[in-house]
C-alpha cells in the first residue's frame, strides 16, 4: 500500500482537520434532511399484526444475528438444538437491510441545481431508516458491519457509516452474502456497472428468502445525453477516458443501451419477486421514499 508523502498537502494536520470538520458538519445535515423527509410521509396503518402495547404473545422465531441474550427464550430453546426468541405482537418486526452504492460514479451530477446521485441515495436511505425506526422495525447496512437493530443509536451508527463511505471503484456491486434469511433488502445505486453482479446478488438473496426493492438513481443528463460536438467522457475515477468530435452521433446508441439496462433490471426484479423504480435527482426525494416505504410495507408481489 502506498503511503502519502509527508509533503503532500492532503496529509497535513490542517487538511486533515478540514476534512474532519467537513464530515462533522455534513453528519447532522444528513440526519436533519432525512428526518424532515421522513416527516412528510404518513406512516399510516402498518401491515403486520401489532396490537395494544405488546403484552400478548405472538410467536416464537429462531434467533438471528443482532438478537441479545436477554431476547432468547431459554425454556423454549431448551427443547431444541436451536435458540428461539419469544416475540410479542409489537416485536414482530422484520429486518430491513440496505446497500447504498458508494462507488465513484455516484458522485456525478450534471448540474449545480441538483444533488449528486450519492447524496440523494444517502438521504433516501437515511429517511427510510427513520421511518422504519418509528415503525419498530430493525434496519442495518448490508456491507458496513451494522447488523439490524432499531433505536436512535442505530440511526446514528448508520448515518456515520453512510457519511464516511467512499469507494474507489468506478461502479458499485451489491452485497447479498450477509443478508439475514427471510429479511427484506433495499439496494440503492445507479446500477451502471456489471449487470451480472446485480443478478448474482438478487439470485443469492432470493435463495435465502430475501425480498426487497431496487432504486436506480440517475441524473437527468444520464437520461437525456445532452452532449454535442467535441466532448471528452471520463469516469469519475479517471480510469476510463474517451474523446469524440461528434458526441451527438453516440446519442441513439447510448439511449438504447440505457433503456436496455433499465428493462433488464425491471425483468430481474420481476423474476426474483423484487420491485424496481428509477428515480431522477431533479425529482423530489419524497416520491422515491414513499414508493420505497410502501413497497416494503405491502411486500413483494
Amino acid at each position: 500500500m502506498t503511503q502519502p508523502s509527508p509533503n503532500d498537502p492532503a496529509s497535513t494536520p490542517a487538511s486533515l482537520r478540514h476534512r474532519a470538520e467537513a464530515h462533522a458538519s455534513a453528519f447532522p445535515a444528513l440526519l436533519a434532511q432525512a428526518d424532515h423527509l421522513a416527516s412528510t410521509v404518513l406512516l399510516g396503518e402498518h401491515g403486520r399484526k401489532r396490537a395494544g402495547m405488546g403484552d400478548e404473545f405472538w410467536q416464537y422465531r429462531p434467533s438471528q444475528h443482532g438478537d441479545g441474550l436477554r431476547d432468547i427464550d431459554w425454556r423454549r430453546s431448551g427443547r431444541s438444538d436451536a435458540t428461539f426468541v419469544r416475540q410479542k405482537e409489537w416485536q414482530a418486526a422484520q429486518s430491513v437491510m440496505l446497500w447504498v452504492d458508494d462507488a465513484m460514479s455516484m458522485s456525478f451530477t450534471g448540474g449545480k441545481d441538483r444533488p449528486a446521485k450519492g447524496h440523494r441515495a444517502r438521504v433516501i436511505a437515511m429517511a427510510l431508516c427513520v421511518l422504519l425506526n418509528k415503525g419498530g422495525e430493525r434496519f442495518g447496512l448490508a456491507d458496513r458491519g451494522t447488523p439490524p437493530r432499531r433505536g436512535e443509536e442505530q440511526l446514528t451508527r448508520v448515518a456515520r457509516h453512510l457519511m464516511n463511505a467512499q469507494g474507489e471503484a468506478d461502479y458499485g456491486t451489491p452485497n447479498a452474502r450477509i443478508l439475514p434469511a427471510g429479511s427484506r433488502a433495499v439496494f440503492i445505486s445507479d446500477f451502471l456497472g456489471d449487470p451480472s453482479k446485480v443478478a448474482e446478488a438478487l439470485t443469492s438473496a432470493t435463495d435465502h428468502g430475501v425480498r426487497g426493492a431496487l432504486v436506480q438513481i440517475l441524473d437527468p443528463d444520464e437520461e437525456a445525453f445532452p452532449y454535442d460536438g467535441r466532448t471528452v467522457f471520463e469516469s469519475m475515477s479517471g480510469a476510463i477516458k474517451f474523446e469524440t468530435l461528434k458526441a451527438n452521433s453516440l446519442r441513439d446508441a447510448y439511449l438504447d443501451r440505457l433503456a436496455a439496462r433499465k428493462a433488464q433490471l425491471q425483468d430481474l426484479a420481476r423474476k426474483t419477486g423484487w420491485r424496481y423504480m428509477c428515480h431522477h435527482t431533479n425529482d423530489p426525494a419524497v416520491k422515491a421514499l414513499l414508493w420505497l416505504y410502501q413497497s416494503l410495507e405491502r411486500g413483494a408481489s
